[in-house]
């Protein structure tokens, strides 16, 4: 398989934020995750097939951060002046071999901070995107171990009866869109207004 991972640069930089998500600078990606994360931009996609079910994906057993953890579509940093579409766009590429489509922010203003088991915390805004896809999964092993395109309804029942199965920030996620009833955009037939 071809490198091809969005973010294997090791100059590549992700975009420091204040507390009002105001960007103050960059730090190196690479280093950016440790016991004390600063915060900073992110993204989160949900990849939604014709059939109206929702990718999920175990992250890959080499990951430093929530190794095999069963999570949303994909995730990623925008560099520096990036469009945030056009980082779920390179991220979709790299991460999963395929194109999406349809981008669209869900929750726009969606941020957390969580800590894993090997004290490694996660500090990030991080707008939520879904997307339409009908290409194959071609996964990346360093960064996915397995995948599986599930209902929403069982998305939502997993959520409910087994979170610690679940990353930190999908459990949150799936918490705000219940709050905004903002469920309906993964539907299969789901336009730009709801009806």
């Amino acid at each position: 398989m071809p490198d091809r991972l969005p973010h294997d640069d090791p100059d590549d930089l992700v975009v420091l934020l204040d507390d009002d998500h105001r960007p103050i600078g960059t730090a190196p990606r690479h280093g950016v995750h440790g016991t004390d994360t600063p915060l900073h931009l992110a993204f989160s996609c949900y990849l939604v097939d014709g059939k109206g079910r929702v990718l999920l994906t175990r992250r890959a057993l080499g990951k430093r951060s929530w190794p095999g953890v069963w999570t949303n579509s994909f995730c990623g940093h925008p560099r520096p002046g990036e469009d945030l579409v056009d980082a779920v766009s390179r991220h979709g590429r790299g991460e999963l071999g395929l194109e999406p489509e349809a981008i669209r922010p869900v929750l726009p203003d969606f941020a957390y901070r969580a800590v894993d088991a090997s004290g490694v915390v996660e500090n990030e805004v991080c707008p939520v995107f879904v997307a339409r896809t009908s290409d194959d999964v071609e996964p990346h092993p360093d960064e996915v171990e397995e995948h599986r395109w599930v209902d929403v309804s069982d998305l939502r029942e997993t959520v409910r009866v087994a979170p610690w199965a679940l990353s930190p920030w999908l459990v949150e996620q799936a918490a705000a869109m219940e709050e905004a009833d903002a469920w309906h955009v993964l539907a299969p037939d789901e336009t730009e207004t709801r009806p």
